[in-house]
C-alpha cells in the first residue's frame, strides 16, 4: 500500500453569536481535516489544530511541504515516517505550526492502519484500559453582555441538566471579576459537581496565585493554564503555592520534548497534551509513557470537531490507571457544549456524547469501528468547506 494523495480540507461556520476568552473573541468556528489516500482505496482521516487563518497556514505546509514527503511512502510506517517528517522540518520548526500540521498526517495514518487491520484505535494502541469515563461539559465562554455572572450560573445549571458531574468555564477577567464568576458558577452548578477554570495563560505568576487561592476556596478541582506556557519557573511557583488545587497545562507545549521541560520542572499536577497539535497519536503515546514515569496523570486537551472528539475517546480508554488501586484519578472527556455544528453534524453517524452523558450518569465509551470509527458527512463537508 502506498500514499497517493494527501487533501487538506477547512471546514467554517458562522456563529449566531461570538464567544470569547482570555486572549479574544471569535465569531466562526473553524476545522481543518486531513485525508491521506492511499492506492489500495483506504484513507484516513486526521485533523490539525489552529482555528481562524492559521489553518490556512498550515494548508500550506500541508500541501507544499509535508504532501512531497508523503507520496509513494507506506502509510503503516507510522514511526519512521514521524520521524522523517519532524526531521526535515527540525531546522525550521520544532513547535507551532509545523508540528500541528504533522499531527493531523500522524492522526490520519493511524486510521488507516486501524482499517487495514480491521481493529478500532483502542486495540492498536494496547487495549482499553476501561470501558467508559466521565466527560467533564465545557462552556461559560466569555459573552459580550454585562449580566455574566448570571449568564454563567445559568448555564452551569444547564450542564449539570444534561447530565455531566464535572464543567470547566473560562476565567481571564481580572481577580475580582474572575472571583465573581466563579463563585457565580459554583452556585448554578449545585453540590457534588467537579470544577474547573481556565484562564488561558492571561495571568502572570503573582496574579496568577491570587485567584487560585480563591478558586481553592470555592472548592475548584482544577486551574488550568495559569501563566504564559514559556514560563516553566513561573508554573512550579503557582503550582508551590496552590496546594490542594491541581494545576493543568500542556496544551500549548509541542512534542515530547516541550512536555519533558513541564515534567521536569515540576510545573503541573495534570498534564494536558494536545493530540492535533503536539505530534499526533505517535508523540501521544510517548509523552503519556514519559508522563507516568514522572507520576503525573495526562488528561488530554481537546478543542475541534468531531473527529478529535472521538480519536480523544480512544486515548482515554488506553490511559493505564495511575499509580493504580481501588480508588483512582480518572482521566475525563473535554466538551464543548456551545453550539457547534462540527459536533452535531459532521459525521454521518453522530457520536450521541449527550445521550451518553445523560443515560450513563455522565460516563461516556469510545466508537468500536475501525481506526478512530467514523465515517465523515460528504454534504457537510461539500456546504461548508472553504479551502
Amino acid at each position: 500500500m502506498r500514499i497517493t494523495d494527501v487533501e487538506s480540507i477547512i471546514l467554517q461556520h458562522d456563529m449566531d453569536e461570538p464567544l470569547g476568552y482570555s486572549q479574544g473573541y471569535y465569531h466562526q468556528r473553524t476545522a481543518h481535516l486531513v485525508r491521506v489516500h492511499t492506492d489500495e482505496g483506504l484513507f484516513g482521516v486526521g485533523e490539525i489544530f489552529g482555528a481562524g487563518n492559521v489553518a490556512f497556514a498550515n494548508q500550506a505546509i500541508v500541501h507544499h511541504v509535508l504532501t512531497p514527503l508523503l507520496i509513494g511512502r507506506n502509510p503503516l510506517d507510522t514511526n519512521a515516517i514521524w520521524h522523517d517528517l519532524y526531521n526535515h522540518l527540525r531546522d525550521h520548526g520544532q513547535k507551532g505550526m509545523p508540528i500541528a500540521s504533522i499531527s493531523g498526517i500522524d492522526i490520519a495514518l493511524w486510521d488507516i492502519l486501524g482499517k487495514a487491520t480491521g481493529l478500532p484505535l483502542y486495540q492498536l494502541l494496547g487495549g482499553k484500559c476501561r470501558e467508559d469515563y466521565p466527560a467533564y461539559g465545557y462552556g461559560m465562554m466569555f459573552q459580550q453582555r454585562d449580566d455574566l455572572e448570571v449568564a454563567y450560573s445559568a448555564e452551569a445549571q444547564r450542564i449539570v441538566e444534561l447530565g455531566f458531574t464535572a464543567l470547566k468555564m473560562k476565567i481571564g477577567m481580572g481577580i475580582a471579576r474572575d472571583t465573581s464568576l466563579a463563585t457565580a458558577v459554583k452556585q448554578g452548578a449545585g453540590e457534588g459537581i467537579k470544577l474547573m477554570a481556565d484562564a488561558n495563560h492571561a495571568y502572570a505568576p503573582g496574579e496568577a496565585i491570587c485567584i487560585g487561592k480563591a478558586l481553592r476556596d470555592l472548592g475548584f478541582y482544577w486551574f488550568e493554564e495559569p501563566i504564559m506556557p514559556e514560563d516553566y519557573q513561573g508554573y512550579a511557583m503557582v503550582r508551590q503555592a496552590l496546594a490542594g488545587l491541581q494545576i493543568a497545562g500542556g496544551e500549548a507545549e509541542w512534542t515530547r520534548f516541550g512536555h519533558r521541560e513541564l515534567l521536569t520542572r515540576q510545573c503541573v499536577d495534570i498534564l494536558q497534551p494536545e493530540v492535533s497539535a503536539t505530534g499526533g497519536i505517535s508523540e501521544f503515546m510517548k509523552i503519556l509513557a514519559m508522563a507516568h514515569a514522572f507520576g503525573t496523570p495526562v488528561l488530554p486537551h481537546v478543542w475541534g470537531s468531531d473527529v478529535l472528539i472521538a480519536l480523544d475517546m480512544h486515548l482515554l480508554a488506553v490511559i493505564p490507571d495511575l499509580p493504580g488501586g481501588l480508588h483512582q484519578f480518572e482521566p475525563m472527556l473535554e466538551y464543548d457544549t456551545t453550539p457547534n455544528l462540527f459536533h452535531s453534524q459532521l459525521l454521518r453517524e453522530p457520536l450521541d456524547i449527550l445521550e451518553q452523558v445523560k443515560t450513563q450518569q455522565g460516563r461516556v465509551r469510545p466508537p468500536a469501528g475501525p481506526g478512530i470509527g467514523i465515517d465523515l458527512d460528504p454534504d457537510f463537508i461539500d456546504r461548508y468547506r472553504v479551502a
